[in-house]
């Protein structure tokens, strides 16, 4: 069967050909990755998979799909990902991020949340819910 044999592109050699795709986490504070992200995609790689995909990691704070989507704007930001990045690796996976801006449908809230366009960031306080929705008026 040829899902389970080495697959060469380029200088990337791949265990496989299971390939986790993107998806969206909305787990994200101001873009940083956490221990959810390290764990969600670190057993994906721990489980077999050739080649892990983080979500879409937004290149502007204005270009996100949610405010609770990861990021790539800030130097700040690399730290977090590339701990994940080395954690897949070590696991004999490749890692692999998706880079999108969701153009003028950015920025909305999370499905749970309504969906709804928002028109400034959320704050750590928006999203226990103490300062009631941003953006619907």
């Amino acid at each position: 069967m040829r899902l389970f044999t080495p697959l060469k592109i380029r200088d990337v050699t791949f265990r496989n050909r299971i390939v986790v795709s993107p998806m969206c986490q909305y787990s994200s504070t101001d873009g940083f990755a956490n221990d959810w992200h390290l764990v969600h995609l670190g057993t994906r790689a721990v489980g077999g998979a050739a080649l892990v995909f983080t979500e879409a990691a937004a290149v502007t704070p204005e270009g996100r799909i949610t405010p609770d989507d990861l990021g790539i704007w800030k130097d700040e930001h690399i730290d977090f990902l590339a701990r994940i990045a080395r954690f897949i690796e070590q696991q004999g996976a490749v890692a692999g991020v998706q880079l999108p801006h969701a153009g003028r449908k950015a920025s909305t809230a999370a499905p749970w949340l309504g969906g709804h366009a928002v028109l400034a960031c959320r704050t750590e306080e928006d999203r226990s819910g103490a300062a009631g929705p941003v953006g619907k008026g």
